[in-house]
């Protein structure tokens, strides 16, 4: 953060009006996540890989039935948090309505013979004992 606590030449109130933030955001301190809500948080994780399909309804039901108090915006909550999403059908795109959304597949008839000529990416979320993290793979093909 750019605001200096020790400064004495100029005080923090007026270092957030010159850098036009809000006080509160530099007093802020964030908070390790409680015990409890890195159980529930892992749970989810398990039940979502058990069942990528399940939303925040069948997952906080599922949660319910085994014993734990949640309901369903917490568990809303927690998902938005962690980046999942249940998958579901979406709209047909490959529709012959929709034919302008559709992209060719641009590689279909090239040969790749040297380095940096096609590049390609992966992002996936990976759960850690004591959180969670986001691992990149960028690919030269």
């Amino acid at each position: 953060m750019l605001v200096e606590r020790e400064s004495s030449d100029i005080s923090l109130t007026q270092q957030a009006e010159l850098l036009s933030i809000s006080r509160s955001s530099i007093y802020y301190q964030p908070r390790e996540p409680s015990d409890e809500e890195v159980a529930i948080k892992h749970r989810i994780d398990e039940l979502y890989t058990e069942y990528p399909f399940y939303g925040s309804r069948r997952i906080a039901a599922h949660m319910q039935r085994e014993g734990v108090q949640i309901n369903r915006k917490a568990v809303q909550r927690h998902m938005r948090e962690m980046g999942i999403v249940a998958i579901y059908p979406g709209p047909n795109l490959s529709r012959r309505q929709h034919k302008e959304h559709v992209f060719s597949y641009l590689l279909k008839n090239m040969t790749i013979g040297t380095p940096n000529q096609v590049w390609g990416i992966d992002i996936t979320y990976i759960r850690l004992q004591q959180g969670w993290m986001y691992l990149v793979a960028v690919l030269d093909w």
